[in-house]
């Protein structure tokens, strides 16, 4: 199954009249949400997603800052982006895939079979010089898309304990927050006891893009990840995370994603904190 999709094929398919929905998922941490820099300049036809209103629910303190939406609630929303059952989607952001890639894991994890990443993100589509379109021309008609959870692995704060002792946790938080040395968001600092540190900007090339899958297996095989070995993936709320298992899906391996990450982790407090470096498991 293919993860990604160049700007280059992403405009001939579209030029070709291929049914493709493209949607815009543009977010920065603490805001403002994307809708201007969307309405400034975007793909011709995308539609806008909001993440933290439509790909994210909300809930306790104890239940992480991104918890999964209802199931009702993302199928309601994909309805208004006017998604369809079989649909291919392809999303994009202007940040390396790391918000995207929220959209690309949620809407696999829900069933959808044909959802690609466009590799190099905004920034590609416009050094390829393909058009940019500005205010709001995308008003698709209502879909009929039908989701429900189940199609990828998700794992709660007991299992991740459990695979940072028996496998391999990944987290992909910048390294000083794994570190403990800075913290500033959520209410303890450092990492989940035994996992190891991979920053999901070392998924990527200096161009932006996905490292090849052979650069991103050798990448994780040199922090312990094994074919055998369960893999797990966490960060601040499950947003960089999705990236992550973006990133070990390219690689050929599959991963169990933490949707509560450290938000939630960082406010049990029956939750152990461990801080500094951890070395990689053969």
């Amino acid at each position: 199954m293919h993860t990604l999709i160049s700007a280059d094929d992403l405009s001939r398919r579209l030029d070709g009249g291929d049914e493709i929905r493209v949607l815009d998922v543009r977010w920065k941490l603490g805001g403002p949400p994307g809708l201007a820099e969307h309405l400034a300049g975007h793909i011709p036809g995308s539609v806008y997603v909001d993440l933290d209103t439509e790909l994210a629910g909300h809930g306790a303190p104890e239940d992480g800052r991104h918890p999964l939406p209802a199931i009702a609630d993302l199928q309601a929303a994909a309805r208004r982006w006017g998604l369809h059952d079989g649909d291919t989607v392809v999303v994009y952001d202007d940040l390396g895939s790391q918000s995207a890639a929220r959209a690309w894991w949620l809407l696999r994890h829900a069933g959808m079979r044909d959802v690609l990443l466009l590799d190099g993100a905004l920034a590609a589509w416009r050094s390829a010089g393909h058009p940019l379109a500005t205010g709001d021309d995308a008003r698709p008609e209502a879909g009929t898309v039908h989701l429900a959870y189940g199609a990828l692995a998700t794992i709660d704060a007991d299992t991740a304990a459990a695979i940072a002792r028996t496998g391999v946790l990944l987290d992909a938080r910048a390294a000083a927050r794994y570190r403990g040395e800075t913290e500033p968001i959520d209410p303890r600092a450092g990492h989940i006891p035994g996992a190891i540190s991979a920053p999901s900007a070392g998924n990527l090339a200096p161009d932006g893009r996905f490292l090849s899958a052979e650069e991103l297996r050798a990448r994780f095989e040199a922090l312990g990840v094994r074919a055998m070995r369960p893999v797990g993936v966490y960060c601040g709320s499950g947003i960089t995370a999705a990236h992550e298992a973006a990133a070990l899906a390219i690689a050929g391996f599959v991963p169990y994603l933490y949707p509560g990450s450290w938000s939630q982790w960082s406010n049990l407090p029956d939750r152990p904190v461990e801080t500094g470096d951890a070395a990689a498991r053969d």
